[in-house]
């Protein structure tokens, strides 16, 4: 007897990735969290109707929120419901882990933002990254190491037929 197959989710179980975060922002610490959301929240991250792009993290009485990530929400999923969609939605960490972002948070020229949202198992969860700022030419050596590393594989490529 054949077993129906899984459904597997587009994009390998990402729903949102902050590009502009990991240009800006060098990466020093890198956690994983659970978010607490709404019914409504959970459908339209399924229809990917989240925005990440100047989301980032704070922390009040011990514990982080996310602030200025944007979810749209669909119309039939939120009819009987008054929708906010850019409101502060709690992570859920373990103490540990926030007491260490909440530290390093506190050092002159570090913040926390969320890199990505992404689907583990029946859960949503969000990278959250402790994060430097990069100066104008951190960026653009960064860009350069970037184009050169696609110039070798190119090369390599032509090499090897």
């Amino acid at each position: 007897m054949n077993k129906p197959k899984k459904k597997s989710l587009p994009g390998g179980g990402s729903i949102a990735q902050n590009k502009k975060a990991r240009h800006d922002y060098s990466i020093v610490d890198k956690y994983e969290a659970g978010l607490a959301l709404q019914g409504w929240e959970v459908k339209s991250m399924r229809a990917g109707k989240i925005q990440l792009v100047d989301s980032y993290v704070i922390f009040q009485n011990s514990e982080a929120y996310l602030i200025g990530a944007h979810i749209t929400p669909l119309k039939t999923a939120s009819t009987h419901v008054i929708a906010e969609p850019a409101r502060a939605r709690k992570l859920l960490m373990h103490r540990k882990q926030l007491d260490e972002i909440e530290r390093g948070t506190n050092q002159s020229g570090y913040t926390a933002v969320c890199l990505g949202i992404y689907w583990k198992g029946n859960k949503i969860k969000a990278d959250v990254a402790l994060v430097k700022g990069k100066q104008q030419h951190d960026k653009r050596a960064a860009e350069k190491e970037k184009d050169w590393g696609r110039e070798k594989q190119r090369v390599l490529k032509a090499y090897n037929r």
